[in-house]
């Protein structure tokens, strides 16, 4: 008689291996009854590197003995978000739930499109697999205490092992920065960066760019959004479901395209 095995979780993120808040993640799967856990996480930090894939040079996978995780197996990856979960998926074996974070810092509204955290549970979507992005505020002194959010997010995950989630679509999760009031399904508020270049040179004259900008969300009251119930304290929960597709103007530009 064969023995079932066990339901896993692949833990990543994007600001690597030695993180606070991917080990407070990983320990807090690990309290789960039955559950194997694996890390799989970067080397070193990759925000806001967005959901690349490295194709021009290969990648190295190293199982990582001192990064706190205890009895969990972790590897790191010189590489991308992406790249940790499609090498843990393909050289661990496949699990049944992908947890990314936790970030160090939210990700809300458009921040989405270029999170190396969500990029990670979006990479567990196009292989087909249930994932959950977890981020959290920092204090204004840069403090982070992962106790609460971590617990939170252990029970989440053995809801959605449970449940699962639609085909295609993932949660995304954001704590505050103090103790939660509460917890809130929100949808994808209108958070971005207008970014401005600031241009400098170095000390034998040459142009060099940094990208900065300023923070604006237009509907940081709306509590029904993400980045509004992060601001009142709640713990925003958004599902966001991978579909780029504007299937309400497919009629109007059939309307419009010239033809061959």
């Amino acid at each position: 008689m064969t023995t079932p095995s066990r339901p896993s979780i692949l833990v990543a993120n994007d600001d690597g291996i030695f993180s606070p808040g991917i080990k407070a993640l990983a320990l807090a799967m690990a309290t789960l009854p039955d559950v194997d856990v694996m890390v799989v996480a970067p080397d070193v930090e990759q925000s806001a590197v967005g959901h690349g894939i490295t194709i021009r040079r290969p990648l190295r996978f190293k199982h990582t003995a001192s990064a706190g995780f205890g009895t969990i197996p972790a590897y790191r990856v010189d590489g991308t978000p992406a790249d940790c979960v499609v090498l843990g998926v393909h050289l661990l074996g496949r699990p049944d739930l992908i947890v990314s974070g936790i970030n160090l810092g939210p990700n809300l509204g458009d921040d989405l499109t270029h999170s190396g955290t969500v990029a990670a549970a979006i990479e567990g979507l196009a292989l087909g697999i249930p994932a959950i992005a977890f981020s959290q505020q920092g204090t204004q002194d840069g403090e982070y205490d992962f106790a609460g959010s971590a617990a939170y997010a252990a029970r989440l995950a053995a809801q959605v092992m449970q449940r699962g989630l639609p085909p295609r679509t993932l949660l995304n999760v954001n704590f505050p920065r103090t103790r939660p009031a509460g917890v809130r399904v929100t949808r994808v508020g209108e958070h971005r960066w207008e970014d401005t270049i600031v241009t400098r040179h170095d000390p034998e004259g040459r142009e060099y760019h940094w990208v900065a900008g300023t923070s604006t969300a237009p509907d940081r009251h709306d509590q029904d959004t993400d980045y509004g119930a992060v601001d009142a304290g709640m713990i925003s929960v958004t599902p966001v479901r991978l579909d780029l597709t504007a299937r309400d103007l497919i009629g109007e530009v059939q309307g419009y395209v010239p033809g061959v």
